[in-house]
């Protein structure tokens, strides 16, 4: 790359981690946020999206890089982010579930955007097919699936072990985070084998995916991966009909010791949104409330403060991976909380 290109810390940012006293209080523990809503494109997908679009260009002459990215909103629009970073073209192909606002957000970035298919990997083939194909610049950029996207992930753990300790955490005891096809999640579970491993006992890894959008919990209560028919759920942002393979191998094969795999509601989604927003003054996406779902609806405490006392629990220390997203706004929570009859 040449001496005008952007350093890989340009595309994406070391955020905050801060404790949550109200989600403190809810839990009986120590509850930290992890605030990845406040990376460039809005959402965790910056570090995957930005850290594959920068290795890629490192490997690509100068100034001859198309980029190429399927999404079903927040990875087109970590993409179209960097892309202007990187003073490169993108183009983005989302399903016709993807809201026209968010459409509308890639375009104003300078992306061309393409709506095909009931769903992302429909998307994605009308991608890889009719347009990367024919284009010998085109760089590929998955949403999910690829080492240098869960390699920008783990960076998150990374940091979280220098982060915790001068707020009072020596250790961390769980992580919770949402699982959509499993970017984020592969990249949790690198960075707590790289920088956890030895902690004792290894904090617990909560994914966490709604109801109709649960393909790694379908996929392992089935004992191989599966893709599902259809994306039901309203958290659209977790509408992978398939988890990766590597994700699916982390919670069977390599880490289901520590790995568990917990699905809730859409009405617990929005209602951990509603309330997300008034105990931290943030508005996120139903995929991001469906993680924090977990603080509220106690079952944080049934995976991971099982047979301990209230004091004994009030000392462990929770991360929630604040994941982010952009597809939210108040009109649409209003119509969420109408809908499922919940933050009243």
């Amino acid at each position: 790359m040449g001496s005008c290109d952007p350093e890989p810390q340009k595309l994406f940012i070391e955020t905050p981690c801060i404790p949550s006293p109200p989600l403190s209080r809810i839990a009986g523990c120590n509850v930290f946020l992890k605030l990845e809503n406040l990376q460039p494109s809005g959402s965790f997908k910056s570090r995957g999206v930005g850290n594959m679009m920068y290795q890629a260009m490192l490997a690509k002459p100068a100034g001859n890089a198309h980029f190429y990215c399927s999404s079903g909103g927040n990875a087109g629009l970590a993409c179209a982010t960097a892309a202007g970073t990187l003073s490169r073209p993108c183009t983005i192909v989302v399903p016709t579930l993807t809201p026209a606002h968010m459409i509308e957000k890639m375009r104003l970035l300078g992306a061309t955007a393409h709506q095909i298919g009931p769903n992302w990997a429909a998307a994605d083939e009308h991608l890889r097919t009719e347009l990367l194909a024919h284009d010998p610049a085109g760089i590929y950029v998955p949403p999910f699936d690829h080492p240098d996207v869960w390699e920008g992930a783990s960076f998150i753990v990374d940091e979280l072990v220098k982060q915790v300790k001068p707020l009072g955490a020596q250790s961390i005891d769980a992580i919770l985070c949402n699982c959509g096809g499993g970017g984020l999640l592969n990249g949790i579970m690198a960075g707590v084998t790289k920088n956890l491993s030895t902690q004792t006992p290894k904090p617990k890894v909560i994914a966490v995916e709604t109801i109709g959008a649960e393909s790694l919990n379908a996929s392992i209560q089935a004992g191989h991966l599966v893709t599902l028919p259809a994306i039901t759920s309203i958290a659209i942002s977790l509408g992978a009909p398939r988890v990766s393979e590597r994700t699916f191998l982390w919670a069977t094969r390599d880490a289901p010791d520590i790995l568990q795999s917990v699905v809730v509601t859409d009405a617990e989604a929005v209602d951990s949104t509603i309330r997300f927003a008034d105990d931290a003054r943030m508005l996120v996406e139903t995929a991001c409330g469906a993680t924090i779902a977990v603080v509220y609806n106690g079952e944080l405490r049934k995976i991971v403060g099982a047979g301990l006392s209230d004091e004994e629990w009030s000392r462990k220390n929770v991360v929630v991976v604040v994941c982010g997203g952009q597809n939210i706004s108040l009109e649409m929570l209003r119509e969420y909380a109408e809908k499922f009859g919940v933050g009243r």
